[in-house]
């Protein structure tokens, strides 16, 4: 496969599938971008998870908080967790995803990523209670990150995004079924991130 090759205006690999995926910079302006991201990181209830691996429990490298309406239990990093209520900033970006995405989310994740030390080992979103082939939309403030997708029986087979300050990102499709996605650790030293996802809770 070529070397991957970002667009500088779009901030992603060259062939990137539009069936699985959509990319959009400048979704949310940068003043206001910014006003979110501080008041995210000040604001949300962050909580650091623990995950069980080869009998050892691990902190998760990121924080993390569930939001969205009554009864979207939703199991974070093997955790079940009560849904924490919308605020009215969550409920603004959850109108202007809605109507992009052309669904009614109730629920979102949040993720906090520190620094460059905070990551997203490879997974998929398939979760039974997201239902088959589920749509997620996903916005970024702050520390450009690079998401990374590549299909799960040939890894070779992969593209990237750089999450940009205010961006949106669609996944759809078949993705979650046939593809997996990360965000790294970096060598590099990096700033705060803030991620929402949000979905379906069915």
């Amino acid at each position: 496969m070529e070397q991957l090759s970002f667009f500088a205006e779009a901030g992603q690999s060259r062939g990137l599938p539009k069936e699985l995926i959509e990319y959009h910079p400048g979704f949310i302006d940068p003043q206001m971008s910014d006003q979110l991201l501080q008041q995210f990181i000040a604001t949300i209830p962050w909580k650091q998870s623990t995950q069980k691996m080869w009998d050892k429990e691990y902190l998760t490298p990121r924080l993390t908080s569930w939001h969205g309406d009554t009864g979207t239990d939703y199991s974070v990093s093997g955790k079940i967790s009560n849904p924490n209520p919308w605020t009215p900033e969550l409920l603004m970006l959850k109108e202007k995803v809605d109507q992009v995405a052309g669904l009614r989310f109730n629920s979102v994740l949040l993720n906090y990523y520190r620094d460059a030390n905070d990551s997203v080992a490879w997974h998929s979103d398939r979760e039974s209670v997201l239902g088959k082939n589920p749509v997620i939309a996903s916005i970024s403030f702050g520390q450009v990150r690079c998401f990374d997708i590549r299909n799960k029986e040939n890894h070779s087979i992969k593209y990237s995004v750089l999450l940009e300050h205010g961006s949106f990102l669609l996944m759809k499709g078949n993705l979650q079924e046939f593809w997996e996605h990360r965000i790294a650790k970096s060598a590099r030293p990096m700033k705060a991130r803030v991620n929402l996802t949000f979905r379906v809770v069915i």
